[in-house]
């Protein structure tokens, strides 16, 4: 049956990833498999992927959206400099990016961490034991195409928001 007067959902491009230090890969097969199930293109790059890699296929593959997961703890630090990477790279400075998983060693909703990592370029901060609820809220807002255009030019969802501690944070 055809529906009249509904929007059809923006079909993504999304990479995911873990960072150079972290070899874990489940948490990358449960972010590919929801992102497809939502109607999403997804590039899984797999573990322990070098900046200088994941830097140089995004720039191949021009996508609207790049998810960081980490589980090992070094999330915080991985990703202050790997959004610093993507960030000085002219085509993807204005890319949406999240990070998300265990992002530090002494548990997950340190309001001080997510503030730095939205403050770094992230778009999103999704920690450990959040709600992926959220995070498809977040993924779903986003418009098909928006990894294309030009830095500045993008259109996140408006306003900047904070979420309890332990259940994301959204810029």
């Amino acid at each position: 049956m055809e529906q009249h007067g509904k929007d059809e959902p923006a079909v993504l491009d999304v990479v995911v990833t873990t960072m150079a230090s972290d070899s874990h890969t489940w948490n990358l097969v449960f972010l590919q498999l929801l992102l497809e199930e939502l109607g999403h293109r997804v590039t899984n790059l797999g573990g322990c992927v070098p900046d200088e890699l994941l830097v140089a296929e995004c720039r191949r593959i021009d996508p609207d959206l790049i998810v960081l997961s980490s589980v090992n703890g070094h999330g915080f630090h991985d990703g202050l400099r790997l959004i610093a990477a993507l960030r000085a790279c002219t085509e993807l400075a204005g890319t949406a990016t999240v990070i998300g998983g265990k992002l530090g060693i002494d548990g997950p909703g340190d309001p001080a961490r997510q503030r730095e990592l939205l403050a770094a370029g992230f778009d999103g901060v999704f920690e450990e034991g959040g709600s992926v609820v959220e995070f498809r809220s977040f993924v779903d807002s986003l418009p098909a195409g928006i990894g294309s255009l030009p830095s500045g030019t993008r259109s996140l969802p408006a306003g900047t928001r904070s979420l309890p501690a332990g259940s994301g944070a959204l810029r």
